[in-house]
């Protein structure tokens, strides 16, 4: 399947940018109904068929619309392959793969089926824009997608084609959001009757960067098969390309079936143990990978961050309080006497940081952030560390008072990871050390994130 089937059901992130041109043959005029549901605009078209951007003519609900191409109406095999699609999707029915709400047929006899819009890019494309990822947002990443492949499998059903363009991003917030995608391919690992496999003798499918060699040799289809493309696309993830690559496709087909897996840690800072974990799923005898999805992920985990390090129980991120504060000088302010209050009040918001029992997480010549662990989930903890931060911020302020510089702080609560080394508690990473992608600014000095807002129950405002 060529990738552009896969980008179905993304919405373009420039949505004023016009989509890549459809073949005649399958471009349906604005207007025309799908059910309920009005076409508006071309989002991608494909080998199989074209998805468009569609709104509820009633409702307002906005949604993709995916068409088979009418010439592939005739087609036994494509028709029933893009009904089963639909079918599957809808059976599993998981947060993490993408929703289908309605099916139905056009006037013209071309079937469709219309599935959320989902905002945002694919893992390829995020792979594309950020290169190579730690072991630890690999593992983030991965989480979800082994939470839809469990419920798949439970379900009965092997995807068959995962890779990182048929994983889509929806948000990088603490944890990823994400929704895999495209089931076309799928496989019922014990079929009912009107549930058999569409698979002829010899056929191949899949992408051959991401195939099994069980799909090389038309062997059999099972749970083990996407274990073997998790272990592609997570050594995809580390290093930023496929494990087997050559631009001949014989030749990526014998390295699949043959070639020794290579090690991530050979391009890439990987530990040791990841590197087990990938080369165990790339095992050529299905019978040697990981037996199902919860133990891959358990082990990515133990790899990642070995139980002796973990400060929560299997190595989940942990949720923290943070408080970033930045020191800012007016306009002209850049002299020896600015400077020195500049450190003054960013040495004792530093003492007050960790008097209040904050871990220092990043410290520069102008700003600081404090992190605090969560213990317990309820809402009493965050609304105490929030009065704290008021305190501290306020202090900090009148430190600044009557200079030309001025304390601008953001209160905020996510996900970080960290471990504990020689010196105590270590923030090590994780979305809540991606200060730009949470700070916010407030006339009064101190900003509080929605994340923050809701952990303490205060009323969100816009």
């Amino acid at each position: 399947m060529a990738d552009t089937d896969s980008t179905f059901h993304i919405l373009p992130r420039n949505e004023r940018t016009p989509p890549r041109d459809a073949p005649a043959r399958v471009k349906l005029a604005p207007g025309v109904l799908a059910g309920e549901y009005m076409l508006k605009a071309v989002l991608a078209s494909g080998g199989h068929g074209a998805v468009y951007e569609a709104e509820h003519r009633i409702l307002g609900r906005r949604a993709a619309v995916k068409v088979l191409h009418p010439h592939l109406t005739d087609q036994g095999e494509m028709l029933q392959r893009f009904v089963r699609e639909a079918r599957v999707v809808n059976q599993i029915r998981h947060p993490n793969i993408v929703d289908v709400y309605d099916f139905g047929m056009l006037p013209d006899g071309s079937p469709y089926y219309v599935m959320e819009l989902l905002p945002g890019r694919t893992l390829g494309q995020l792979l594309q824009e950020r290169g190579r990822l730690s072991p630890q947002r690999a593992l983030a990443f991965l989480e979800p997608v082994c939470a839809a492949l469990e419920a798949a499998h439970l379900a009965g059903v092997v995807h068959r084609d995962l890779k990182a363009s048929n994983v889509a991003v929806v948000s990088e917030a603490d944890p990823p959001v994400v929704k895999l995608l495209d089931f076309g391919i799928a496989k019922f690992i014990h079929p009912e009757p009107g549930q058999e496999g569409l698979t002829v003798a010899g056929q191949r499918l899949g992408t051959s960067q991401a195939m099994a060699p069980e799909q090389f040799r038309g062997g059999a289809i099972g749970p083990t098969t996407d274990i073997y493309a998790l272990g592609v696309l997570l050594y995809q993830l580390l290093v930023g390309h496929y494990p087997f690559q050559s631009e001949d496709r014989l030749e990526v087909e014998r390295m699949h079936l043959e070639a020794p897996a290579p090690r991530p840690s050979t391009e890439a800072s990987v530990p040791p143990a990841v590197d087990a974990v990938v080369l165990r799923c790339l095992e050529k005898e299905a019978d040697r990978r990981y037996p199902d999805v919860a133990a891959f992920r358990e082990a990515l985990r133990e790899a990642v961050q070995p139980s002796s390090e973990r400060v929560t129980a299997l190595g989940r991120s942990l949720r923290a309080f943070a408080l970033h504060a930045e020191v800012v000088l007016e306009d002209g302010a850049e002299d020896d006497e600015a400077y020195a209050t500049v450190s003054e009040v960013l040495d004792a918001l530093e003492q007050d940081l960790r008097a209040a029992g904050f871990v220092l997480a990043v410290q520069t010549g102008m700003a600081l952030l404090g992190v605090r662990m969560l213990d317990e989930p309820s809402r009493a903890e965050p609304r105490a560390l929030l009065e704290t931060a008021r305190e501290l911020h306020r202090r900090a302020q009148e430190r600044a008072a009557g200079t030309r510089v001025s304390v601008h702080a953001c209160a905020h609560v996510g996900q970080v990871d960290a471990r504990r080394g020689p010196d105590g508690l270590e923030v090590t990473g994780g979305p809540l050390a991606d200060i730009a992608g949470w700070v916010v600014r407030d006339a009064s000095g101190l900003g509080i994130t929605p994340s923050a807002a809701r952990a303490c129950s205060l009323p969100l405002t816009g």
